[in-house]
């Protein structure tokens, strides 16, 4: 069973809010006359009032600006390793209202080449994170580990191998280039051809032959779109030392 972190906050503010109203215009602990008021009322309008700020701003940052979250396999190998926390930020795509997740305010679209993190349409708790394809209107073919967006090749040259000796490449979307790994260059389970309809995204991870994304999936609808990832904060996978490398890393 997932956390909602966000609930949880929301609960968390209204409640501290409340009792900080009710101390304002009821029990007026703060005044001379406050003696009759029970000290456990006391105590918990003191710890409200300490804890409200620091909550409402926790709130304000995550919802509306950055995300910390963790990257749990490596679908986005090599851009993106199992262990990786990562920054998304919150106001790329537009600002949403927490746990409803409505759009406000319109702030942008993705654009192909985004890494994004997206809540799973089948099961909206679960987040994923992979990188942005398709777009809208967008014809999308994958055949042979190739991509052909629109009818135009998209450019890939070998780039070497990576620890494992898996075959690293660059691929240019739109002039954004990008490393990803392919372990079996005649994969072709999920080739076959995309067309994405209007308002959704094709995703695909970097670890091509390893990545649950929209030729599994789907296109994403734009409102499961969370934010889009931006830095690697730290990476610290258990039992080992932390990869001081990583941190402050751009996602590229």
């Amino acid at each position: 069973m997932s956390i909602n972190l966000a609930l949880i906050l929301v609960v968390l503010t209204l409640v501290a809010a409340v009792v900080v109203a009710l101390d304002k215009l009821v029990w007026k602990t703060s005044e001379q006359d406050s003696r009759n008021v029970p000290n456990a009322i006391s105590t918990l309008v003191e710890y409200a009032r300490s804890f409200l700020p620091v909550l409402l701003f926790v709130l304000v940052i995550r919802s509306f600006v950055f995300e910390p979250f963790r990257i749990p396999s490596g679908s986005m190998m090599p851009t993106l390793l199992d262990g990786d926390f990562i920054f998304v930020k919150k106001y790329s795509y537009g600002l949403r209202l927490p746990v409803t997740e409505t759009k406000i305010i319109e702030t942008g679209e993705p654009k192909r080449g985004d890494v994004v993190v997206f809540r799973l349409p089948s099961e909206p708790s679960v987040n994923y994170i992979k990188r942005v394809i398709g777009l809208p209107g967008d014809e999308v073919r994958f055949e042979q580990q190739r991509l052909t967006i629109n009818g135009v090749r998209v450019d890939l040259q070998a780039s070497g191998e990576d620890h494992d000796g898996i075959p690293v490449y660059r691929e240019n979307l739109d002039g954004r280039e990008h490393e990803m790994l392919i372990r079996n260059p005649s994969y072709s389970k999920k080739d076959g051809v995309y067309n994405i309809r209007e308002g959704e995204y094709f995703m695909m991870g970097d670890n091509r032959d390893n990545s649950s994304d929209s030729r599994f999936l789907g296109a994403i609808p734009e409102e499961y779109l969370v934010g889009e990832a931006v830095r690697v904060w730290m990476h610290f996978v258990p039992w080992n030392m932390p990869e001081w490398g990583r941190i402050g890393r751009k996602i590229e």
